[in-house]
């Protein structure tokens, strides 16, 4: 899936969120045209947070942050949720939080 740069590089709303759902090999199978529309700039919440009912907490955790970072109405993300994420996951994290922030 081709990522426009401005949103990429430019938007800090979506530069955390693209970076997780990138980089985390979960999120990755799931950036595709049935959840993200760039043109209209919108991700599919709903239908992602439906998806992620199954998944492990720091799946989850990873994918809720990523919306939160998007945008804080989406998920609401306790920070000390982190504590079950392991080491690779957290920088992760820890890189997407400088992205937005």
């Amino acid at each position: 899936m081709k990522i426009p740069a401005h949103l990429a590089l430019q938007n800090r709303y979506w530069r955390g969120t693209l970076h997780l759902f990138v980089k985390h090999c979960k999120l990755q199978r799931y950036l595709t045209t049935k959840y993200f529309d760039f043109e209209e700039e919108t991700i599919d919440v709903a239908a992602l947070k439906r998806l992620a009912r199954p998944w492990s907490q720091s799946e989850r955790f990873i994918l809720h942050l990523a919306l939160h970072l998007f945008n804080e109405n989406l998920a609401k993300v306790n920070l000390s949720d982190m504590d079950c994420l392991d080491d690779l996951n957290k920088q992760l994290v820890l890189v997407a939080l400088r992205l937005r922030f």
